[in-house]
Protein backbone atom coordinates (compact mmCIF):
# COMPACT_ATOMS: atom_id res chain seq x y z
CA UNK A 1 0.00 0.00 0.00
CA UNK A 2 1.69 3.46 -1.06
CA UNK A 3 1.42 6.46 0.93
CA UNK A 4 -1.38 8.09 -0.96
CA UNK A 5 -3.60 4.71 -0.40
CA UNK A 6 -2.88 4.63 3.35
CA UNK A 7 -3.84 7.77 3.79
CA UNK A 8 -7.23 7.05 1.79
CA UNK A 9 -8.01 4.36 3.51
CA UNK A 10 -7.53 5.83 7.47
CA UNK A 11 -9.96 9.19 6.23
CA UNK A 12 -12.43 6.39 4.70
CA UNK A 13 -12.29 4.53 8.14
CA UNK A 14 -12.01 7.77 10.63
CA UNK A 15 -14.95 9.96 8.21
CA UNK A 16 -17.15 6.85 8.87
CA UNK A 17 -17.24 6.75 12.26
CA UNK A 18 -16.76 10.61 13.27
CA UNK A 19 -18.59 13.17 11.73
CA UNK A 20 -16.87 15.74 13.50
CA UNK A 21 -15.45 18.52 11.83
CA UNK A 22 -12.28 20.24 13.55
CA UNK A 23 -10.98 23.65 12.68
CA UNK A 24 -7.77 23.65 14.99
CA UNK A 25 -6.03 20.21 15.50
CA UNK A 26 -3.38 20.01 18.51
CA UNK A 27 -0.87 17.76 18.46
CA UNK A 28 0.16 17.24 22.35
CA UNK A 29 4.02 16.48 23.24
CA UNK A 30 5.38 13.97 26.12
CA UNK A 31 4.05 14.92 29.58
CA UNK A 32 1.22 17.08 28.09
CA UNK A 33 -1.39 14.67 27.00
CA UNK A 34 -3.31 15.33 29.83
CA UNK A 35 -5.06 18.51 27.94
CA UNK A 36 -7.02 15.88 25.72
CA UNK A 37 -9.05 15.37 29.08
CA UNK A 38 -9.75 18.87 29.65
CA UNK A 39 -11.95 19.67 26.48
CA UNK A 40 -15.97 19.04 25.83
CA UNK A 41 -15.34 15.57 24.37
CA UNK A 42 -17.56 14.79 21.77
CA UNK A 43 -15.66 11.48 20.41
CA UNK A 44 -12.40 9.62 21.07
CA UNK A 45 -10.93 7.02 18.64
CA UNK A 46 -7.58 5.40 19.52
CA UNK A 47 -4.61 4.74 16.65
CA UNK A 48 -5.07 0.81 17.15
CA UNK A 49 -8.45 0.89 16.15
CA UNK A 50 -7.62 2.49 13.14
CA UNK A 51 -6.65 0.38 9.59
CA UNK A 52 -2.83 0.86 8.46
CA UNK A 53 -2.27 4.19 11.19
CA UNK A 54 0.71 4.42 12.99
CA UNK A 55 0.56 3.79 16.05
CA UNK A 56 2.76 5.68 19.72
CA UNK A 57 4.67 3.12 21.36
CA UNK A 58 6.23 5.79 24.02
CA UNK A 59 5.64 5.84 27.31
CA UNK A 60 3.47 8.70 28.29
CA UNK A 61 1.82 8.68 25.02
CA UNK A 62 -1.99 7.63 25.30
CA UNK A 63 -2.48 7.25 21.38
CA UNK A 64 -5.34 8.28 20.25
CA UNK A 65 -7.41 11.12 18.50
CA UNK A 66 -9.57 13.19 20.82
CA UNK A 67 -12.41 14.90 19.11
CA UNK A 68 -14.73 18.32 20.54
CA UNK A 69 -14.97 21.62 21.76
CA UNK A 70 -12.12 24.40 23.22
CA UNK A 71 -13.81 27.57 24.38
CA UNK A 72 -16.18 27.15 21.86
CA UNK A 73 -13.71 26.09 19.37
CA UNK A 74 -14.04 22.84 16.90
CA UNK A 75 -11.37 21.27 17.80
CA UNK A 76 -8.64 17.29 17.24
CA UNK A 77 -6.50 16.45 19.82
CA UNK A 78 -3.92 14.08 19.11
CA UNK A 79 -2.76 12.68 22.46
CA UNK A 80 0.58 11.21 21.82
CA UNK A 81 2.22 11.14 18.33
CA UNK A 82 4.12 8.71 16.55
CA UNK A 83 8.12 9.45 15.92
CA UNK A 84 10.92 8.02 13.38
CA UNK A 85 12.56 6.94 16.01
CA UNK A 86 9.63 4.07 16.71
CA UNK A 87 10.30 2.69 13.41
CA UNK A 88 8.35 4.64 11.15
CA UNK A 89 9.14 6.03 7.42
CA UNK A 90 8.96 9.99 7.73
CA UNK A 91 5.73 9.41 5.33
CA UNK A 92 4.45 7.23 7.90
CA UNK A 93 4.88 9.93 11.00
CA UNK A 94 3.10 12.74 9.20
CA UNK A 95 0.38 10.63 8.12
CA UNK A 96 -1.93 11.87 11.08
CA UNK A 97 -1.09 15.24 10.21
CA UNK A 98 -2.24 15.08 6.35
CA UNK A 99 -5.24 12.77 8.04
CA UNK A 100 -6.53 15.93 10.10
CA UNK A 101 -6.46 18.12 7.22
CA UNK A 102 -8.19 15.93 4.96
CA UNK A 103 -10.88 16.04 8.33
CA UNK A 104 -11.44 19.88 7.76
CA UNK A 105 -8.92 21.10 10.23
CA UNK A 106 -7.15 24.03 9.32
CA UNK A 107 -4.56 25.31 11.90
CA UNK A 108 -1.88 23.19 13.59
CA UNK A 109 -1.01 23.85 17.04
CA UNK A 110 2.13 21.72 17.67
CA UNK A 111 3.47 21.07 20.69
CA UNK A 112 6.76 18.88 22.34
CA UNK A 113 9.02 18.48 24.67
CA UNK A 114 12.23 19.52 23.87
CA UNK A 115 15.86 19.85 25.54
CA UNK A 116 17.10 23.64 25.83
CA UNK A 117 19.76 25.31 24.08
CA UNK A 118 19.40 29.03 24.18
CA UNK A 119 21.58 30.23 26.86
CA UNK A 120 19.68 31.35 30.21
CA UNK A 121 16.87 28.24 29.29
CA UNK A 122 15.40 26.55 32.64
CA UNK A 123 13.04 23.20 32.95
CA UNK A 124 9.74 23.94 32.87
CA UNK A 125 9.39 27.44 30.91
CA UNK A 126 8.14 27.62 27.10
CA UNK A 127 9.82 28.53 24.02
CA UNK A 128 7.06 29.42 21.19
CA UNK A 129 8.84 28.61 17.72
CA UNK A 130 9.30 30.80 15.24
CA UNK A 131 11.42 28.85 12.71
CA UNK A 132 12.91 25.02 12.22
CA UNK A 133 16.01 23.51 11.28
CA UNK A 134 15.04 20.07 9.86
CA UNK A 135 18.31 19.07 7.80
CA UNK A 136 19.20 15.92 9.80
CA UNK A 137 16.09 13.96 9.34
CA UNK A 138 15.01 12.97 5.71
CA UNK A 139 12.15 15.13 4.51
CA UNK A 140 8.41 13.69 4.80
CA UNK A 141 8.03 15.08 1.00
CA UNK A 142 10.52 12.70 -0.39
CA UNK A 143 8.91 10.36 -3.29
CA UNK A 144 6.30 11.05 -5.28
CA UNK A 145 4.27 14.20 -4.58
CA UNK A 146 0.47 13.85 -3.68
CA UNK A 147 -0.84 16.84 -5.82
CA UNK A 148 -4.14 16.66 -4.14
CA UNK A 149 -2.16 18.05 -0.86
CA UNK A 150 -0.03 20.45 -1.58
CA UNK A 151 2.76 21.54 -4.73
CA UNK A 152 5.77 19.69 -5.64
CA UNK A 153 8.27 22.26 -4.17
CA UNK A 154 6.21 23.90 -1.42
CA UNK A 155 7.32 27.50 0.31
CA UNK A 156 9.41 27.29 3.63
CA UNK A 157 9.47 31.06 4.31
CA UNK A 158 7.05 30.86 6.92
CA UNK A 159 6.35 27.46 8.26
CA UNK A 160 5.08 29.06 11.77
CA UNK A 161 2.63 31.42 11.07
CA UNK A 162 3.14 35.09 11.98
CA UNK A 163 -0.28 35.83 12.73
CA UNK A 164 -0.38 32.69 15.38
CA UNK A 165 2.60 33.63 16.87
CA UNK A 166 1.68 37.20 17.89
CA UNK A 167 -1.51 36.15 19.44
CA UNK A 168 0.38 33.66 21.74
CA UNK A 169 2.67 36.38 22.43
CA UNK A 170 -0.34 38.62 23.86
CA UNK A 171 -1.74 35.95 25.56
CA UNK A 172 1.41 35.37 27.35
CA UNK A 173 2.10 38.67 27.79
CA UNK A 174 -1.31 39.33 29.39
CA UNK A 175 -1.56 35.83 31.58
CA UNK A 176 2.10 36.33 33.20
CA UNK A 177 3.34 33.26 31.48
CA UNK A 178 7.37 33.37 30.76
CA UNK A 179 7.85 32.69 27.19
CA UNK A 180 10.95 32.63 25.19
CA UNK A 181 11.51 32.32 21.60
CA UNK A 182 13.53 30.41 19.09
CA UNK A 183 14.60 28.07 16.49
CA UNK A 184 13.29 24.35 16.87
CA UNK A 185 15.74 21.80 15.63
CA UNK A 186 14.87 18.04 15.55
CA UNK A 187 17.36 15.01 14.92
CA UNK A 188 15.83 11.02 14.17
CA UNK A 189 16.55 9.75 18.14
CA UNK A 190 16.04 7.73 19.84
CA UNK A 191 19.53 8.32 22.15
CA UNK A 192 19.89 12.01 23.05
CA UNK A 193 22.15 14.17 21.69
CA UNK A 194 25.75 14.21 22.70
CA UNK A 195 27.55 17.32 24.36
CA UNK A 196 29.54 18.03 20.59
CA UNK A 197 26.17 17.94 18.93
CA UNK A 198 24.41 20.78 20.75
CA UNK A 199 27.55 22.50 20.51
CA UNK A 200 27.16 22.01 16.71
CA UNK A 201 23.22 23.09 17.28
CA UNK A 202 24.13 26.01 18.47
CA UNK A 203 26.60 27.18 15.95
CA UNK A 204 23.73 26.70 13.43
CA UNK A 205 21.48 29.20 15.56
CA UNK A 206 19.25 26.47 17.22
CA UNK A 207 17.85 27.29 20.76
CA UNK A 208 16.09 23.92 21.50
CA UNK A 209 16.25 20.24 20.19
CA UNK A 210 13.90 17.51 20.06
CA UNK A 211 12.61 13.96 17.98
CA UNK A 212 9.63 15.26 16.45
CA UNK A 213 7.83 18.23 15.14
CA UNK A 214 9.42 19.45 12.21
CA UNK A 215 8.62 17.06 9.81
CA UNK A 216 5.09 17.25 10.82
CA UNK A 217 5.07 20.99 10.29
CA UNK A 218 6.67 20.93 6.91
CA UNK A 219 4.01 18.47 5.95
CA UNK A 220 1.18 20.62 7.24
CA UNK A 221 2.71 23.42 5.43
CA UNK A 222 2.99 21.51 2.34
CA UNK A 223 -1.37 21.21 3.08
CA UNK A 224 -1.63 24.67 3.47
CA UNK A 225 -2.39 24.62 7.03
CA UNK A 226 -1.25 27.65 9.23
CA UNK A 227 0.79 26.55 11.76
CA UNK A 228 2.34 27.53 15.24
CA UNK A 229 3.90 25.54 17.89
CA UNK A 230 5.70 25.79 21.66
CA UNK A 231 8.10 23.79 22.83
CA UNK A 232 8.10 23.11 26.95
CA UNK A 233 11.28 22.70 27.79
CA UNK A 234 11.67 19.86 29.71
CA UNK A 235 15.49 19.74 30.67
CA UNK A 236 19.06 21.41 29.51
CA UNK A 237 20.43 19.22 26.67
CA UNK A 238 23.45 17.25 26.90
CA UNK A 239 26.58 19.21 27.63
CA UNK A 240 24.75 22.10 29.29
CA UNK A 241 22.78 19.65 31.64
CA UNK A 242 24.70 18.80 34.76
CA UNK A 243 23.30 14.99 34.82
CA UNK A 244 22.53 12.68 32.65
CA UNK A 245 18.66 12.52 30.67
CA UNK A 246 16.04 10.60 31.27
CA UNK A 247 12.87 10.33 29.74
CA UNK A 248 10.96 10.36 33.08
CA UNK A 249 12.59 13.95 33.42
CA UNK A 250 10.78 14.77 30.41
CA UNK A 251 7.57 13.96 31.81
CA UNK A 252 7.68 15.61 35.01
CA UNK A 253 8.52 18.41 33.51
CA UNK A 254 5.78 18.38 31.04
CA UNK A 255 3.10 17.43 34.26
CA UNK A 256 4.90 19.99 35.79
CA UNK A 257 4.44 22.63 33.11
CA UNK A 258 0.53 21.30 31.99
CA UNK A 259 -1.25 24.42 34.46
CA UNK A 260 0.27 27.04 32.77
CA UNK A 261 0.24 25.12 29.19
CA UNK A 262 -3.56 24.62 29.48
CA UNK A 263 -4.05 27.79 30.39
CA UNK A 264 -1.74 29.08 27.52
CA UNK A 265 -2.96 27.06 24.96
CA UNK A 266 -7.03 27.56 25.72
CA UNK A 267 -6.54 31.43 25.15
CA UNK A 268 -4.87 30.94 22.21
CA UNK A 269 -7.43 28.45 20.42
CA UNK A 270 -10.16 30.90 21.11
CA UNK A 271 -7.94 33.78 19.81
CA UNK A 272 -7.04 32.04 16.56
CA UNK A 273 -11.18 32.05 15.03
Amino acid sequence: MNVKEQLDACFAYVSERISFKPKVALILGSGLGGFAEKIDVEAALDYADIPGFPVSTVAGHAGRFVFGYCEGVPVAVMQGRVHMYEGYTPQEAVLPVRLLHLLGAEILFLTNAAGGIQPGMHAGEFMLITDQISSFVPSPLRGANLDELGVRFPDMSEIYSKRLNQIIRKIAVNADIPLKEGVYVQTAGPAYESPAEIRMFRLLGADAVGMSTAIEAIAARHCGMEICGVSCISNLAAGISPHPLTHEEVKEAGDQAAPQFERLVRAAIKEFS
